[in-house]
């Protein structure tokens, strides 16, 4: 079983591809909301990239919690090794516009280099329903 800190560190791999592929940096231009946002990046992670993916999430995780208007990170990880998506990460920042900044900045560090080759699916989330 993967450790509860091995399965964050993919959390934040997402977030470094997430600076590779400036997607979600438009996105964060979209919202104008100064409310907390959610980050929910589903990675597409070969079996052979798996831990690689999982120790640049680490990387990316340790530069972006530093960073101002960072909330949280948890990385998820398929129980199923067939899933299409075996990580999916979900984040909390304070405003789009904190991501946004916190994500250049990455994108300058070097560490998103370390995901060349694992294909994510990244968007901004606010929310709109709740449980009562």
């Amino acid at each position: 079983m993967t450790s509860l800190w091995t399965r964050r560190a993919v959390h934040l791999a997402a977030l470094c591809l997430l600076t590779a592929n400036l997607r979600v940096s438009a996105m964060a231009n979209e919202i104008t909301s100064k409310a907390p946002v959610t980050l929910i990046n589903s990675f597409e992670v070969p079996q052979d990239r798996l831990a690689d993916a999982i120790r640049g999430w680490e990387k990316a995780r340790d530069f972006l919690k530093q960073q101002p208007g960072y909330i949280t990170t948890r990385l998820h990880q398929s129980l199923s090794p067939q899933a299409k998506f075996r990580l999916v990460n979900v984040a909390l920042w304070e405003s789009p516009d904190a991501y946004q900044t916190a994500i250049q900045k990455l994108g300058k560090s070097g560490i998103v280099a370390e995901f060349k080759g694992i294909d994510f699916h990244a968007a901004l989330y606010t929310v709109i329903r709740e449980d009562e």
